[in-house]
């Protein structure tokens, strides 16, 4: 996968857990735990607009492009 999540860094920086963010950003733990575990195909501008306002962080701060094979897969 080219695009990493790093929300769990994130989350762990403002210990904030995944419950708190959930209920932050007004989005089901199930839903956010498939985007923390790399697991989601897209997202939502509007969403990211959330979990960067609940996190004060940038989107680059959530999200990273690693070129294919520079991922340790």
């Amino acid at each position: 996968m080219a695009i990493v999540v790093n929300l769990d860094v994130m989350m762990a920086k403002r210990k904030m857990s995944l419950g708190e963010l959930a209920q932050k950003v007004d989005i089901t733990m199930a839903n956010l735990s498939i985007l923390k575990n790399n697991k989601a195909r897209a997202v939502r501008f509007s969403t990211l607009e959330a979990i960067c306002r609940a996190l004060d962080c940038q989107p680059g701060d959530i999200l990273e492009f690693v070129p294919d094979g520079e991922d340790g897969t």
